[in-house]
């Protein structure tokens, strides 16, 4: 795990909580092994390191009920970091998870040879679990470190429980997925104006 790939990280973070059954309406996106590859897969292949993305798959598909179940008590525990985004709380629960974490070391950069990046191996015997716990630490920490406790928000969809860290360049992010929160408000909206009459007055979702 690169230290510097905190974007990458906290957004793992975000889709792990995210998962939840109170979020998605009683219906928990890991519900079992097969979902928890599935999510590695997904989510792994986006990190732009194949070693990183093919061990992450390779646990998963190793993992049995014990470590789902580590993996749902981990999702709990994020989720409580992203509900209380205080620095010093945020900083001691992050650097908690990063405990899976065989020290700090030097490897070489994928995108330049004659470059080093600071990495976090795992110890040896770690879990999927233990990997995922390492990605949300390392992305809590740098989102804290380089962005600031601010970017940890609920989702600014009324119907909408989860909540999300918030990487991106302006930091106006809304929504905790905003192809699905962000397109539910504007069919909302489009309703709204649909059923008020000629010349009044339609109400917005405006979080």
């Amino acid at each position: 795990m690169a230290l510097d790939d905190y974007v990458w990280a906290a957004g793992i973070a975000t889709e792990l909580v995210n998962t939840a059954a109170e979020v998605w309406r009683g219906d928990d996106q890991l519900p079992d092994l097969a979902a928890l590859v599935a999510f590695t897969d997904l989510h792994g292949s986006r990190c732009g390191n194949d070693d990183v993305a093919g061990a992450l798959s390779a646990l998963a598909r190793r993992c049995r009920t014990a470590d789902l179940e580590a993996v749902h008590a981990l999702r709990r525990t994020v989720r409580d970091l992203i509900d209380h985004p205080d620095r010093d709380h945020l900083v001691a629960g992050a650097t908690a998870l990063t405990s899976p974490a065989r020290g700090a070391t030097l490897i070489p950069d994928p995108a330049d040879e004659h470059r080093t990046r600071w990495a976090a191996p795992l110890r040896d015997g770690a879990t999927v679990a233990d990997a995922l716990s390492l990605i949300c630490g390392i992305g809590i920490l740098g989102a804290v470190h380089t962005l600031g406790e601010q970017r940890f928000r609920p989702c600014g969809a009324p119907t909408c429980k989860g909540v999300f860290i918030d990487t991106t360049r302006p930091g106006r992010r809304r929504y905790c997925m905003p192809g699905l929160c962000g397109n539910r408000i504007n069919v909302a909206n489009h309703r709204a104006r649909q059923a008020v009459p000629r010349g009044g007055r339609s109400a917005r979702w405006a979080p």
